[in-house]
């Protein structure tokens, strides 16, 4: 028993080092201090529950942050896993994936990513009220799963980083402009070809 519990002490420890944090144990800590948060599905459970998470975090959340977080696109997909002997239950796997995007200044996109989390649960046939209840509860725990993974890709994401990614975005942007921009002179320079000369015969 002594060995068993000086083997999670000791695995507990070496995750930490590696800056992994068991659910529960502590916050993470986080070089943004302020940013936005919008989402698609703007009264969702997950950004609802993104915001409280940076909070926690002692994260300012305020619309006009000098950076902004996008919840882009969350998608809740299903497929049958297996079947039993019976046939009467079967395991279907789920799947919970988020786009994220981290905007800039001009609303220049410096960041984007996606995140998956899945998970089995059992279907029921005779009892699928109970297999709803267990599918949400599934789905539930899922989507605070797929929060921690968002918090542990924000919290290494530092303002320098931001900083840089926000000069590219801004020289590309300009790069492009001005492409746009000289494909019109160009097109402006060259001369106007004059309209047809229709030949009227004398009559």
């Amino acid at each position: 028993m002594i060995k068993r519990n000086l083997l999670v002490i000791g695995l507990a420890t070496l995750l930490s080092a590696c800056g992994f944090q068991l659910r529960g144990t502590g916050e993470t800590q986080f070089a943004l201090k302020e940013l936005d948060v919008s989402a698609r599905n703007a009264y969702g459970e997950t950004v609802k529950s993104v915001r409280q998470a940076l909070e926690n975090n002692e994260v300012r959340v305020y619309t006009g942050a000098p950076y902004g977080l996008v919840l882009s696109n969350e998608r809740e997909d299903s497929r049958t896993a297996s079947y039993t002997s019976s046939g009467r239950s079967v395991e279907q796997e789920l799947t919970t994936t988020l786009d994220y995007e981290i905007r800039g200044a001009k609303n220049l996109l410096l960041l984007s990513d996606q995140l998956e989390v899945q998970s089995v649960s059992v279907v029921d046939d005779n009892n699928l009220i109970g297999t709803d209840q267990e599918t949400a509860q599934v789905r539930q725990e899922m989507r605070r799963e797929l929060i921690q993974q968002l918090m542990l890709r924000l919290s290494q994401v530092t303002p320098e980083r931001l900083e840089q990614l926000q000069q590219t975005a801004e020289a590309k942007a300009q790069a492009e402009a001005d492409a746009i921009e000289a494909a019109r002179q160009r097109e402006e320079a060259q001369p106007q070809q004059s309209p047809l000369q229709l030949s009227v015969p004398a009559p």
